[in-house]
């Protein structure tokens, strides 16, 4: 059984989801740590526009999803910062 895809339909995220999915694919294709963390960064910066969203709303499921999936991005993206940090290459 092939399980269904889900969509967010907010055009907020819809507007930063293709740039964020082209920044992840980025940092999968780069071999080196320093330029995974350049990719990271702008990631980073992409996902804390959707986190801090003026149009939130807690009862909405596809806000709940989109900060859900935002959430996971942000702790990707700071934790290819990290290992920057603690000396990758």
């Amino acid at each position: 059984m092939t399980k269904a895809e889900q969509k967010i339909n907010c055009p907020i995220f819809l507007k930063r989801e293709w740039t964020i999915k082209q920044l992840t694919r980025d940092i999968n294709e780069v071999k080196s740590i320093s330029d995974k963390a350049d990719r990271a960064m702008h990631l980073k910066n992409e996902v804390e526009m959707l986190l801090s969203c003026e149009k939130y709303d807690q009862k909405s499921e596809d806000c709940k999803n989109c900060q859900t999936i935002s959430k996971l991005r942000k702790q990707t993206a700071e934790l290819l910062l990290k290992v920057k940090e603690l000396g990758g290459k």
